[in-house]
């Protein structure tokens, strides 16, 4: 386990060298904020998306990946809704705002910006095709049941944002092309795949920039920030682990679960935060913090999903 602890901690390191040059970037202001929200938009709407339609497109069809398929988005639902159950138990501050942002940080993780990479880098396109499940899974959620808890009001939920939103359509035409085993001809597929390799090094460089425009000493001293961590970085990848292995489910797709549960708190928290008028201050800090302290967390975590 040791020796796979190291392996995972190089990967999850490599990604850190990447989000000190963010940091350093927004320091000495290489980088702003409207850049920050180009890269991000760049990411979502195109590199993530490529990402998973380069993954599908590399596996080859048979009956026992459609099966996994099906294991993988039941697991990523169970998960979800596990944690939805804990946290609405755990957390009762009086404070809406507060409660708000610190239930939602708990529930969705990094599973885009910090899991796809390191599920390609562990797993390889086996890691993506079932991670890009997951992020599916995710985005539909987010996009209906995050959007309601952090507004407060039903009138938010509509169709089109469930639908109509780059993880979700990502995941439909990846698996539409997968299912028809459509084999798109080379000339889609090269500009494809240069697209999805900025999914590594673009969103590492804007998780830096965001940590170097945050009091991270101030967030250190908030003690939701730990019970927040303790229990997204913890609590729930732990728990999902032991669940899965119990049910059997092990491999690859046990490996890219445990993977994305074990993500930091996702950048979505301070974007929804923002846009409803919750702690905003509050969400920066769960985002900064976690993603510091998942270099140690995660592949201790990753490595023991392994040796199951």
């Amino acid at each position: 386990m040791l020796n796979n602890i190291f392996i995972v901690a190089g990967q999850v390191a490599i990604l850190f060298i990447l989000i000190a040059v963010g940091f350093v970037c927004g320091k000495t202001k290489l980088m702003a904020g409207g850049s920050a929200k180009i890269l991000t938009d760049v990411v979502l709407y195109i590199a993530t998306p490529c990402v998973m339609i380069q993954a599908f497109q590399r596996v080859k069809f048979s009956p026992e990946l459609i099966l996994n398929l099906g294991i993988s988005a039941v697991c990523a639902v169970l998960i979800q809704a596990l944690t939805i159950f804990v946290v609405r138990l755990v957390f009762r501050n009086k404070n809406e705002s507060r409660r708000k942002v610190m239930q939602f940080a708990v529930i969705f993780s990094n599973c885009g910006f910090m899991s796809l990479p390191l599920q390609q880098a562990i797993l390889g396109d086996n890691g993506v095709f079932y991670g890009s499940v997951f992020v599916a899974v995710f985005n539909i959620l987010v996009w209906s049941y995050g959007l309601v808890d952090m507004s407060g009001d039903k009138k938010n939920l509509t169709l089109k944002r469930i639908v109509l939103n780059p993880g979700v359509l990502g995941a439909f035409f990846a698996c539409l092309f997968f299912f028809l085993q459509v084999s798109l001809p080379e000339i889609i597929l090269t500009p494809i795949s240069y697209l999805a390799g900025l999914n590594t090094p673009v969103p590492m460089l804007v998780i830096g920039y965001h940590l170097s425009q945050v009091n991270f000493l101030k967030a250190l001293r908030d003690p939701g920030v730990y019970a927040v961590s303790a229990l997204r970085l913890i609590a729930v990848p732990c728990v999902s682990l032991l669940l899965m292995s119990l049910c059997g489910v092990s491999g690859d797709i046990l490996i890219s679960c445990t993977i994305a549960a074990s993500a930091p708190v996702a950048a979505t928290t301070t974007m929804f935060a923002t846009k409803f008028d919750r702690d905003v201050d509050l969400s920066v800090g769960l985002v900064s913090v976690t993603t510091v302290f998942s270099i140690v967390t995660m592949p201790v975590i990753i490595a023991l999903s392994q040796t199951i």
